[in-house]
């Protein structure tokens, strides 16, 4: 199991550490290489949706939980429809956030780009809890690294825009809505970095120089174990790409 990392494991369950770029789900376009066929080839698990509980987005790394048999699988479903779970991600935003806040909005599919989200009083209920952790900006040595090639001109402009100004943030998602996190940053005018769908394609430009992928880690899950009913809390440590973006705020 070259792609993905095994956090935890027994005869019911698979906690796995999910790699950026890594597709979940098999889907129409894309038949083979995704985390189900993973789990099918190398551990076997042939019951429905390959065990898998709960899904996270292509770009996004971490945590996911996987059952091994169908009682297990139906068991930690309904912990999910329950919101019996917990969820735990961290993304860092741009902008200057002080202060825990919640955001509710109700999620559906952009009608016009199919592939995007968005808040809508039509769509599904959403609530996203957020906790910042700790606040960035670019020293003046980092920015002139980062952004070399830019005139004068260019330069002070990104500094009234306030570009380099970023938070980290501790996000708790108590639904599970597609895209839901991003989609509710973006609408408080916080986007996560490197976000193609939600951050602007001028500003993606900007943060594709110093951040190689979205910014968003699935960072701990809680739940009651399907058989012992033990409650269980694992973590997945934040990815070497994402540590080497945060050191650039230190040189």
């Amino acid at each position: 199991m070259d792609q993905v990392k095994i956090i935890y494991q027994d005869k019911d369950i698979l906690v796995v550490d999910k790699p950026s770029g890594l597709v979940v789900d098999r889907s129409e376009t894309q038949t083979t290489g995704t985390l189900e066929n993973i789990l099918e080839d190398e551990f076997n698990i042939n019951i429905l949706r390959s065990g898998i509980v709960h899904r996270i987005d292509k770009e996004t790394s971490g945590i996911l939980l996987v059952a091994k048999n169908t009682e297990s699988l139906e068991n930690l479903q309904a912990q999910f429809k329950d919101r019996k779970t917990k969820k735990e991600y961290l993304a860092l935003v741009h902008g200057l956030l002080e202060s825990p806040g919640r955001v509710e909005g109700g999620i559906e599919r952009n009608p016009v780009k199919r592939e995007k989200f968005m808040v809508s009083e039509d769509g599904k209920e959403a609530t996203t809890d957020y906790e910042p952790i700790s606040s960035y900006q670019f020293s003046s040595d980092s920015f002139q690294s980062v952004f070399n090639n830019l005139n004068k001109i260019q330069t002070r402009k990104l500094e009234k825009q306030n570009y380099g100004q970023f938070t980290l943030l501790r996000c708790f998602p108590k639904t599970g809505r597609t895209h839901q996190i991003r989609v509710h940053l973006k609408y408080i005018n916080h986007p996560i970095i490197s976000d193609e769908k939600y951050v602007g394609r001028k500003m993606y430009r900007l943060d594709k120089r110093w951040c190689p992928r979205l910014f968003l880690h699935a960072r701990k899950i809680g739940f009651y174990h399907p058989k012992s009913k033990e409650w269980m809390e694992l973590s997945s440590p934040v990815s070497d790409d994402l540590k080497k973006v945060l050191n650039i705020f230190h040189e």
